[in-house]
């Protein structure tokens, strides 16, 4: 094993986010609500944990105010986007977009157990509640329950992101 430092510059931050960007990833849009205002955000990191019970994990930066609010809330919904949402995961991805009325352009609905905002027209849903929060160097990692889980009976292309790219895959 070599003794690489993170320093070397086979091992920096760009080339890693290289490397990761690699992977072909679906793109979801977590919904929580806090202090009465919805809060959203476009991730490529909602991953299974378990089946036993159904735990779920999301990554997040610290500083977004996705983080602070999903810390407060305690719950939050994933919709898994289709293909034809790629606009709304470049909205919810916007960094500085106004807190009030995000969700304005994205027709939605409330999730029964949570309340939080599930997005009409995507693949799946989940709402889901917070059981560990793990540090992780620039994010957190958000593990949570398995609420509720709602399947469409149709379903179209994913929307998916690899190398940078946004595409799809049926």
């Amino acid at each position: 094993m070599s003794g690489r430092s993170v320093t070397d510059e086979s091992l920096s931050p760009a080339r890693f986010r290289q490397a990761m960007g690699r992977l072909v990833d679906g793109v979801s849009v977590l919904t929580t609500v806090a202090a009465g205002h919805d809060h959203a955000m476009t991730a490529d990191t909602l991953t299974s944990v378990s089946l036993e019970p159904l735990l779920v994990l999301v990554c997040v930066e610290y500083e977004t105010r996705w983080h602070d609010a999903v810390i407060d809330a305690g719950v939050f919904g994933a919709s898994v986007l289709a293909a034809d949402q790629r606009p709304l995961s470049e909205w919810f991805a916007t960094r500085g977009r106004p807190l009030h009325g995000q969700l304005d352009r994205a027709p939605h609905h409330r999730g029964e157990l949570t309340g939080v905002a599930l997005l009409d027209g995507a693949l799946m849903h989940l709402e889901c509640r917070t059981t560990d929060v793990h540090a992780a160097g620039d994010h957190a990692i958000v593990v949570a329950e398995v609420l509720s889980i709602s399947l469409p009976d149709t379903v179209g292309p994913a929307l998916v992101h690899f190398r940078g790219r946004y595409g799809s895959i049926a």
